[in-house]
């Protein structure tokens, strides 16, 4: 379709994909908190075209749940061109390539980090998806492969020169996975070497984590994930936070009880009683994390399938 399409930011904070956790309903409480963008998990271009239901169900977009970005991953220029134009029915605020995922499934299929490796490649994928719909169309990358190749800086020039109209870096190699220390410099250097709207990834678990990424990186977002998990408070404090240097209190435990049951309530209504809570149960883990007994009732919640029973486990934990 041609023609760079400009990505709004309402704000500068977003919630990226996470596998097994960015579904409807978790997409949904997190845009309450008020972020610009949410994120889709990554969802598989090749699984799209061959009209497998749960990857559709990956894809649909709820309408409550603000804008939200749809991330492809694939290493077909086509294939990915003809998913997006697919998915672009749905009408995302964009479309994310994924191109930095370590995860060694994905690597070895030479998808997610491996494209680091393929700059072309890469290049090639932006430039058939950006020419396939009319939205904006982004990249995800990571500093680099390994310390030895860390070509960010160079991989996000080409593809915002192939059509890309946001990158998203995260300040660490493949290598190493989530381990380390996120690299801020080299977020910094790839906002100095492109035009275009740069998110700043990694490491971000508190408010003033984000305000010292755009500090000394000078991105234009910051991107929360794993920070969010059972703590969707942290986008709606790290907002408040950047526009007004003020801290808002963390939630206390009643709160964080009291929006797992809401989750949960959400869950069910949307995917059925089991199937509800057995995909609650990792962020019921999370929601408890840090609270007396949470051990204990973790370990009780894992056993369970009916959701009015996980229910009043949770409230009687409320009332004591």
């Amino acid at each position: 379709m041609g023609g760079l399409k400009p990505l709004l930011l309402q704000n500068k904070v977003v919630v990226g994909p996470m596998a097994g956790v960015s579904d409807r309903v978790f997409r949904r409480l997190a845009w309450e908190q008020g972020p610009a963008l949410v994120w889709t998990e990554m969802i598989s271009a090749q699984a799209l075209l061959y009209d497998n239901d749960r990857t559709w169900e990956m894809a649909i977009l709820g309408g409550d749940e603000g804008p939200v970005v749809i991330q492809l991953f694939g290493k077909d220029p086509e294939i990915l061109a003809r998913a997006a134009r697919r998915v672009a029915k749905l009408q995302p605020a964009a479309i994310d390539i994924n191109m930095g995922c370590p995860a060694p499934k994905i690597v070895k299929n030479g998808e997610g980090a491996a494209l680091m490796l393929q700059p072309k490649l890469a290049a090639d994928i932006v430039a058939a998806v950006e020419q396939a719909v009319d939205l904006p169309v982004m990249a995800k990358i990571r500093a680099g492969w390994d310390s030895e190749q860390k070509n960010a800086v160079q991989l996000a020039k080409l593809l915002v020169a192939s059509g890309a109209s946001a990158i998203t870096i995260h300040g660490r190699t493949r290598s190493q996975f989530y381990s380390g220390k996120v690299d801020l410099d080299i977020i910094r250097q790839v906002k100095e070497a492109v035009t275009v709207p740069v998110i700043g990834n990694g490491d971000v678990f508190t408010p003033e984590a984000a305000h010292n990424m755009l500090e000394v990186t000078g991105c234009d977002a910051v991107m929360l994930a794993r920070g969010v998990l059972g703590n969707p408070w942290l986008i709606g404090r790290t907002v408040h936070y950047l526009a007004t240097g003020a801290l808002l209190p963390e939630p206390s435990f009643q709160e964080r009880l009291s929006l797992a049951v809401r989750h949960l309530e959400l869950a069910v209504a949307e995917k059925g009683d089991r199937l509800g809570v057995v995909e609650m149960r990792k962020h019921l883990a999370w929601y408890l994390k840090g609270m007396p007994g949470a051990a204990k009732v973790r370990a009780q919640i894992m056993t369970l399938t009916e959701p009015q029973v996980v229910k009043e486990v949770l409230m009687a934990i409320m009332r004591s």
